[in-house]
């Protein structure tokens, strides 16, 4: 780990994160959490919110795939996505549901600002992120896909998704 120049979970924590956080509305699969978690590890983001009955640490299919994550990243479970973004809101957070709608913003033309807060709601991996839920946000962000299937693992879209919001800060 030296080499690699990894922190330990104390440095970890004491580090300043991005202002990012990822909010889980409804995700079937604790092996999905623990995935998003790892990226937000890696990251180095300011929280994950879970919502809903999306499984939330401590959690025994969540370590399997967090690998140490669950012990470093933030975080909090809401009752659903609406009190998750009301409290993002007061922290000044704009708010975005990464889902394919009419008006959505493909990933590669959005443009934020190095410092500027930002949440990300990911949906249930059938359905989406909920009509309700994305009529809270500010908007919706598309990951443009060119071939036949149009929909991507909720842990790959946070992988994809997350990585284009950090490259532009760091």
């Amino acid at each position: 780990m030296d080499e690699l120049n990894r922190k330990t979970v104390a440095e970890f924590k004491r580090s300043d994160k991005l202002p990012i956080v990822v909010v889980l509305e409804n995700i079937r699969s604790a092996y999905n959490v623990g995935s998003v978690l790892r990226t937000a590890d890696a990251f180095l983001l300011k929280s994950v919110y879970t919502t809903g009955y999306t499984p939330h640490p401590p959690h025994k299919q969540i370590d399997k795939t967090a690998l140490g994550a669950h012990e470093t990243v933030h975080c909090k479970h809401f009752p659903d996505a609406a009190a998750a973004i009301a409290e993002l809101r007061l922290d000044g957070f704009t708010v975005m549901a990464a889902e394919q709608a009419e008006k959505s913003i493909f990933l590669n033309q959005l443009a934020t600002e190095p410092d500027e807060k930002i949440a990300v709601v990911f949906g249930n991996e059938v359905t989406g992120v909920e009509q309700s839920t994305i009529q809270l946000c500010d908007g919706c962000i598309e990951i443009p896909q060119l071939g036949m299937k149009h929909s991507l693992n909720i842990a790959t879209a946070a992988g994809v998704l997350l990585w284009e919001l950090v490259r532009t800060r760091i």
